[in-house]
C-alpha cells in the first residue's frame, strides 16, 4: 500500500500562484507515474498534470503554460506549481501515483486538497 498526503491548498486571488505538494509513504517501491487531478463541484475529475519516472510531462490545454509538475524521486514527492490562477481552477486537487510491481499496475489517490481562486 502507498499512502499519499497532499498539502498546499487554500484560498488565492485570481492571477496568483500556489504550490501543491504530495508525499508518498509506505510501500513506495517502483512508483511509476505521478500526477495531479482535480474535481470541481458538479464536474467529473479531470487530469491536470502527469509526470513519468523519467520526467516527461503531460498537461491539458486548460493549464498548459500556467501549471508545472515536478517530482523528487528521492523524497517520493510530487509538486504542482500553479501560476496565473483563474476562478475556473477552483476545485479539489487530488494526487495520484501509479505503481508497477511484477507487471501489475496499482493506482493510489490522496485525500484531496481544496484550492479556491477568488476573482
Amino acid at each position: 500500500q502507498v499512502q499519499l498526503v497532499e498539502s498546499g491548498g487554500g484560498l488565492v486571488q485570481a492571477g496568483g500562484s500556489r504550490r501543491l505538494s504530495c508525499a508518498a509513504s509506505g510501500n513506495v517501491f517502483k512508483i511509476n507515474s505521478m500526477g495531479w487531478y482535480r474535481q470541481a463541484p458538479g464536474k467529473q475529475r479531470e487530469m491536470v498534470a502527469v509526470i513519468s519516472r523519467d520526467g516527461s510531462t503531460n498537461y491539458p490545454d486548460s493549464v498548459k503554460g500556467r501549471f508545472t509538475i515536478s517530482r523528487d524521486n528521492a523524497k517520493n514527492t510530487v509538486y504542482l506549481q500553479m501560476n496565473s490562477l483563474k476562478s475556473e481552477d477552483t476545485a479539489v486537487y487530488y494526487c495520484q501515483v501509479i505503481q508497477l510491481v511484477g507487471g501489475t499496475l496499482s493506482g493510489y489517490w490522496g485525500q484531496g486538497t481544496q484550492v479556491t481562486v477568488s476573482s
